[in-house]
């Protein structure tokens, strides 16, 4: 028995390498929230139900392939693992950390270079299905929609010799904590929020708005706002680099974002239609679309990076061709998944209004993001 760490199992569903998982959570966790790739089948036995021994589960676990066992927090896992080794079971592993460290980890990723030396990266949150980015010129760094582990991000701007200088949020998110303005206070750095989100907020920020421009480094690299409600009514995409669209939680690689987050689907529907179907239709269609979360493991492309050129978008994604406006507000009102775990608690922390603990943040923040309309 080994113990798999999420770093390696990313690599694993990376490469699609095959992988059967038997998670042990109960059926309704499991429902509600597992690992998924291409390459990796998955069975689910409570952990209960193996108590007595593990003879139910070894009938159905193939021979020869990887066995991965699963937990929330991996004190299960290793029991089971060790009654699979004691059966005669080989290369048998547990996840280490169980599924609470698997929904913390990033695994960076090259999107591509800037101009005059400048680097895109994106760091990808395999477990939860969110994207941040940072952007490295001339010594300094932005980070955006940076995820609550803020020191992945201080190492990653410090092995790249690079000074944080600007976190920036695309908007008040309700799917994770935000660790934009705790890396700003940490750093430094300048911390940008969109105005139209913060009305609530109960801390001091720059308005992030349209026409401002956020240099960063010597390269005079710019981020460049575009206000693009929707998702929000503050929503805000960025244009780096006049290459690369920063679209938020606005437009996905295989679906569009929800409305009704903050409460008020009815009251957004015509703001996110106009985005997509007119702001972001004026863009050029050479843009590469960069989305702050993906929905399905098929949106996760060569290396684990997630990005398509908008025109393409505009061409297969179903959320941009829906010609009538009563199918589009049909779609993005009654076609919805569940809302994310605790999202009204994720906001009000996200405004400064609730102070939860590190593993009250944890607990929050566990199960997928569901901050498109097509995921199901």
């Amino acid at each position: 028995m080994q113990a798999m760490t999420p770093q390696q199992l990313t690599k694993k569903i990376l490469e699609h390498q095959e992988l059967f998982i038997l998670d042990v959570r109960n059926t309704s966790e499991f429902d509600n929230w597992k690992i998924e790739g291409i390459g990796t089948e998955i069975l689910n036995i409570p952990y209960f139900d193996l108590l007595d021994g593990v003879d139910e589960a070894l009938d159905k676990l193939p021979n020869g392939k990887d066995i991965l066992v699963v937990c929330a927090k991996e004190g299960s896992s290793i029991f089971v693992a060790e009654q699979l080794v004691e059966a005669g079971r080989t290369k048998i592993y547990y996840l280490q950390g169980g599924m609470k460290a698997w929904s913390e980890y990033l695994e960076p990723v090259k999107v591509g270079d800037l101009k005059d030396g400048g680097e895109l990266y994106q760091l990808v949150r395999i477990g939860k299905g969110c994207l941040s980015y940072m952007i490295l010129s001339g010594g300094e760094a932005a980070a955006i929609d940076t995820q609550r582990m803020i020191d992945v991000f201080e190492q990653f701007a410090n092995d790249k010799g690079a000074r944080i200088k600007h976190t920036l949020d695309t908007h008040l998110h309700a799917d994770h904590i935000s660790g934009g303005r705790l890396l700003a206070e940490k750093t430094g750095a300048t911390y940008w929020l969109p105005p139209k989100d913060a009305t609530e907020v109960t801390f001091d920020y720059e308005p992030l708005e349209e026409g401002k421009e956020i240099a960063v480094g010597l390269s005079k690299i710019r981020i460049q706002p575009i206000y693009s409600p929707g998702h929000t009514i503050g929503s805000t995409s960025f244009i780096i680099d006049e290459h690369y669209l920063l679209s938020g939680d606005i437009l996905f690689v295989e679906s569009i974002g929800r409305p009704d987050l903050a409460g008020k689907a009815e009251d957004w529907v015509a703001d996110l239609r106009t985005t997509l179907y007119e702001t972001y239709k004026n863009l050029s269609d050479d843009l590469v679309v960069l989305p702050a979360h993906f929905g399905k493991v098929t949106e996760l492309g060569e290396g684990g990076k997630v990005s398509a050129r908008l025109g393409d978008l505009f061409t297969y994604n179903p959320g941009l061709n829906i010609e009538s406006d009563d199918d589009f507000r049909t779609l993005v009102t009654e076609n919805l998944p569940p809302q994310p775990n605790a999202y009204q608690e994720i906001r009000q922390t996200n405004m400064g209004r609730m102070t939860p603990n590190e593993e009250e943040q944890r607990e929050l923040e566990m199960g997928p993001n569901r901050c498109a309309v097509h995921d199901k």
